[in-house]
């Protein structure tokens, strides 16, 4: 794996408490599983970060490999990997995603505030 491609992931990771890896976009998602777990986000209520991997092929070889997760999309909600579709679309029936996402967002409003 690339050091400088780690380094980017950290960097995307650590600056954004709310971060989509998915194929495509929010508004022009690539696959059904990226669409999912993108509704999930929305229905949140929150503003969250995407990496498009389609358009990052160094993303999409080296982040399953430093994520110990072999598929996308891969959420993460302040620096930890939360899961992909399956996960992301059971916490949402459940109830679970939205508080997790509501704080993740809190953390930004924190931060511009110090």
């Amino acid at each position: 794996m690339s050091e400088e491609v780690i380094a980017t992931i950290k960097e995307q990771i650590d600056s954004n408490p709310i971060l989509v890896y998915m194929k495509g976009s929010p508004g022009a998602p690539q696959c059904g599983f990226s669409a999912q777990t993108v509704q999930c986000l929305i229905s949140c209520g929150e503003r969250f970060a995407y990496v498009d991997i389609l358009s990052n092929p160094d993303i999409r070889a080296t982040l399953p490999g430093y994520a110990n997760w072999p598929t996308f999309p891969q959420l993460y909600l302040e620096g930890e990997l939360v899961g992909g579709c399956d996960i992301i679309t059971e916490m949402f029936e459940s109830g679970e995603l939205e508080p997790l996402v509501k704080k993740a967002a809190a953390t930004v409003v924190e931060d511009s505030q110090d």
